[in-house]
């Protein structure tokens, strides 16, 4: 008889908006032997905590399994029956760097929660299922600390309430006006961009100052003013950001006294 434990471990960027950690591993420990009968058996979801490299180290005799997070951010843990069915297990995870990260990887560990799995037998085995989601005040805390920042929203139309799809998102520094990354439109008009420091002019802090064009295939079909970039929500952006695109227009068509709408 095994064990097995399988989930998802991801973040939030805003209310409605998440990614996936990746380059991150899941680990499991036994329970030290300390823990009070009164232990949780729900996350309170107030954001993992960092752990010093000294509790690392002192935790390792206990560390029953680990492995590495996919790109969906999902895992599949299994191990050996050890009279685990109604002890708390600590769950921790290992960030190994952002895919973005400039310079050499920095390597952070934070405990998620302690508790009791709900053990379900299933094929010679126990299965339980595990999920667990970052606030975005403890992920914009995370991103900053690696040098990183991540943007999301949806691109629309005015007066259309529909996301526009297919579409390519450039997101520009104000600076220099050099791209700091882009990214696509899914099927409901959501994007996200990632980039490092080392997208800015040497080693810019805080954030940039942002502006956006829009293109679809190779062709550009909205753009804005670098004085957009000077407005509330665009100046010196957050680790985690969440701007909106509304198009005005049909055509090309430059944005001067406007702001994209900025949720969260």
């Amino acid at each position: 008889m095994c064990y097995l434990l399988i989930g998802n471990i991801s973040a939030l960027i805003s209310a409605d908006s998440t990614e996936p950690l990746v380059n991150a591993r899941i680990r499991v420990y036994l329970p030290d032997g300390h823990l009070s009968n009164r232990y949780p058996h729900k996350n309170s979801f107030s954001g993992p905590r960092q752990l010093t490299p000294s509790e690392v180290l002192n935790k390792q005799e206990r560390l029953l399994a680990e492995t590495a997070l996919d790109h969906h951010g999902n895992f599949s843990l299994g191990w050996e029956q050890l009279h685990l069915f109604t002890e708390p297990l600590e769950l921790d995870i290992c960030l190994q760097g952002m895919p973005e990260e400039a310079g050499d990887r920095m390597e952070t560990h934070f405990h998620l929660s302690t508790l009791v799995p709900q053990w379900k037998h299933s094929m010679q085995q126990y299965v339980a299922a595990y999920a667990y989601v970052i606030p975005v005040e403890s992920w914009a805390q995370i991103r900053a600390s690696y040098g990183t920042w991540v943007i999301a929203g949806i691109v629309r139309r005015t007066h259309d309430y529909e996301g526009q799809s297919q579409l390519r998102v450039e997101a520009y520094n104000a600076g220099n006006h050099r791209m700091l990354a882009s990214g696509s439109t899914d099927d409901r008009g959501r994007y996200q961009i990632r980039f490092s420091r080392k997208q800015l002019s040497g080693g810019q802090l805080p954030g940039p100052d942002v502006y956006f064009k829009v293109y679809r295939d190779k062709r550009l079909v909205w753009e804005e003013h670098v004085e957009v970039a000077a407005m509330p929500g665009r100046r010196a952006i957050d680790a985690c950001s969440v701007i909106n695109i509304t198009m005005q227009g049909g055509v090309v068509k430059k944005a001067t006294r406007w702001l994209s709408k900025l949720v969260g």
